[in-house]
C-alpha cells in the first residue's frame, strides 16, 4: 500500500523508514555511484530530509520499503534551486503551486507498477493540495521510463549529451496522466484517495511541504 507521511510521521513506522534510507544507499551510492552521505546506520540522508518534506512510500506486506519519493515546496529550500540552478534557464523557481520531487527510489526487485503507483500518489497530493506541477531533475535514461509510465515531463533545461545528460522538467497531473498511471499501477483512483484520507496530511488541507 501507499503511505503518505510527513517527516515526524516516520517515527511511527520505524521499519518502513529505516528500510527506505537503506534502499536509498543501495540505489544512489552503490548502483548509481553518487557521492551521497551515509549515516552510521547505513542509511542515505541529506540536508533536505531536515526540511520537513512529505514522503510518499510503497509499503510491502512485511512493512518494508518498496519504493519512495520526497516532496518539498519550492517556496523553501530545494535542490533544484541550490544544487541544479544551472539547469534553470529562467532563474530559480519559487511558487507555492510548484513542489519539488526528489529521491525517487525503488527497492531491489520492485517493478514498474511500484514506480507508477508512486507517481500516481504524487498526483493525488497535487489534487488534494492545489499543486499545479512537480519539478524534478533526472538523467537521460529516465526519459524512457517516464514515457512508458505515461507521465512525461516538460523539459525546462538540460546539460550534457547522451546517457550522461541531466535535465530538469515539470510534471502536470491531468486526466490522461492519471488514467495512464492507474492502468500501469493497477490501483484505482478511489483507493489512492482512500489511502491519502487515512494519512495525517488529510487533516492538514492546504499543507505546504517545507
Amino acid at each position: 500500500m501507499i503511505r503518505f507521511l510527513t517527516a515526524p510521521d516516520l517515527s511511527r513506522f520505524p521499519v518502513l523508514a529505516r528500510s527506505m534510507f537503506l534502499d536509498r544507499t543501495l540505489q544512489f551510492r552503490d548502483r548509481m555511484g553518487w557521492p551521497v552521505r551515509v549515516d552510521a546506520d547505513g542509511g542515505e540522508r541529506d540536508e533536505y530530509d531536515a526540511c520537513s518534506p512529505i514522503y510518499v512510500l510503497w509499503e510491502t506486506p512485511d512493512g518494508r520499503h518498496g519504493g519512495s519519493l520526497r516532496l518539498l515546496a519550492t517556496t523553501g529550500r530545494v535542490m533544484v534551486n541550490e544544487v541544479f540552478a544551472d539547469l534553470l534557464p529562467d532563474g530559480q523557481i519559487s511558487d507555492p503551486a510548484i513542489w519539488e520531487c526528489t529521491r525517487f527510489c525503488l527497492a531491489p526487485g520492485a517493478d514498474g507498477r511500484v514506480a507508477a503507483a508512486l507517481m500516481q500518489a504524487g498526483g493525488e497530493i497535487m489534487r488534494q493540495n492545489g499543486v499545479d506541477h512537480f519539478i524534478g531533475v533526472f538523467d537521460a535514461p529516465m526519459v524512457r521510463v517516464y514515457s512508458r509510465l505515461g507521465s512525461s515531463p516538460r523539459i525546462l533545461g538540460r546539460n550534457g549529451t547522451g546517457r550522461g545528460a541531466i535535465g530538469v522538467g515539470l510534471w502536470a497531473y491531468d486526466k490522461a496522466a492519471r488514467a495512464a498511471l492507474e492502468a500501469r499501477s493497477g490501483i484505482d483512483g478511489a483507493q489512492m484517495t482512500a489511502w491519502f484520507l487515512q494519512s495525517s496530511l488529510s487533516r492538514r488541507r492546504g499543507f505546504a511541504a517545507g
